[in-house]
């Protein structure tokens, strides 16, 4: 099985985040994440035209900014939004991030 660690929540700072944003494609995905919902890795269902190799570098740095976590089932991996935990920490930004 693939580790995919994510920073603790204390850990995450919120000018990584913001960096971590401030790409147009990564800014695409946290919207699309938003939902909370678990998404499949698959590049055809984020309504973006970028390799499979560009999407798991979005992927690493949404998740080492403390933005997602990654979850393995088998042989599918989902991405997932901390949302709960960032609404927690930083209230009103995910929001703020996807109007």
């Amino acid at each position: 099985m693939t580790d995919y660690p994510i920073p603790a929540m204390d850990d995450v700072e919120l000018v990584e985040v913001l960096r971590a944003v401030a790409d147009p494609i990564r800014l695409h995905i946290v919207g699309v994440l938003a939902d909370g919902e678990a998404h499949p890795k698959t590049v055809d269902d984020w309504g973006v035209d970028v390799t499979k190799s560009t999407m798991s570098h979005h992927f690493k740095i949404l998740r080492e900014s403390g933005l997602t976590r990654t979850l393995v089932e088998g042989r599918t991996h989902c991405i997932q939004l901390r949302r709960v935990e960032l609404d927690e920490k930083f209230p009103g930004l995910v929001d703020a991030l996807t109007r």
